[in-house]
């Protein structure tokens, strides 16, 4: 796992552990030792090394989980985050493809379906189908996502999930929703956020389900970071647009009934 020292990745470890894997963290920061590996993955020789094999750690891979990536904008100029991201993503994926590693689950991002919605979305909730890139961050992923689905061709059997995830919140970081009830708290995130433990388990789900060629999941919870019925914040935020006759009181208005449906998910934490 790339990433492994992140928010979601120490989360994603800690769950594909208990689950019963044998995980390898790959990551410039982290506790050295068994599980983890540090390394530079704008280095295509080192990523290419590491997922061949690293003494110690590991003599081959079964599968990838790439999380690693500069997180948001602003971290560093616009320019760099487009080039580190795209190419770190370039190198972890060709080099999981020379190394025969069929089963890859990566990060992409609310930024590649149109966050932060300055612009109204055709429908909502939004869906997968939908993608629009309005900052370098969000245009690294809609990038990262055409070359995966490209990639998936190349060899038999080859399994590629981008899982759309939105604000990952820790479990000791829900204070945030003290201002849940200001009308335009969360407008930018379509009123949406994943604890890092479900973004977790929606890892475990895409690893375990993983079939041959690319799909691409949005991973937020289920229902809203707000006190605002669902309908009413679509008719503020977005007046106009059309709203799905289903939608739920509370229901995201990012969409995950793709990622229930077809991969089982079922969030554990609620902020409620």
């Amino acid at each position: 796992m790339t990433g492994s020292g992140g928010k979601l990745g120490r989360a994603t470890v800690e769950r594909l552990r208990s689950d019963g894997h044998e995980v390898i963290g790959f990551d410039t920061v982290g506790h050295p030792g068994p599980g983890f590996t540090r390394i530079d993955l704008t280095d295509y020789g080192q990523a290419l090394d590491a997922m061949l094999g690293v003494t110690a750690r590991h003599s081959g891979l079964e599968a990838l989980v790439h999380l690693a990536a500069i997180p948001v904008n602003g971290l560093v100029p616009d320019a760099a985050t487009f080039h580190a991201n795209v190419a770190v993503t370039f190198n972890t994926l060709f080099a999981a493809h020379r190394a025969g590693i069929r089963r890859v689950v990566f990060a992409s991002s609310i930024t590649a379906m149109g966050f932060p919605f300055d612009e109204a979305p055709p429908a909502l909730p939004v869906d997968e189908s939908y993608s629009a890139a309005n900052n370098t961050y969000g245009l690294g992923k809609v990038v990262e996502e055409a070359m995966a689905a490209q990639m998936a061709r190349w060899g038999e059997d080859v399994s590629i999930t981008a899982l759309r995830f939105t604000n990952v919140v820790a479990p000791d970081e829900y204070e945030i929703f003290e201002r849940a009830s200001e009308p335009d708290y969360r407008r930018d995130l379509i009123g949406s956020w994943i604890d890092a433990r479900d973004g977790a388990a929606a890892v475990a789900l895409a690893l375990a389900a993983g079939r041959p060629g690319f799909e691409v999941y949005n991973v937020a919870a289920p229902t809203s970071g707000t006190r605002q019925a669902s309908r009413a914040a679509a008719a503020r935020w977005f007046p106009g647009t059309p709203v799905a006759d289903d939608l739920g009181e509370f229901e995201s208005l990012m969409s995950t009934r793709k990622l229930q449906r077809e991969l089982g998910f079922r969030a554990e934490h609620d902020w409620r």
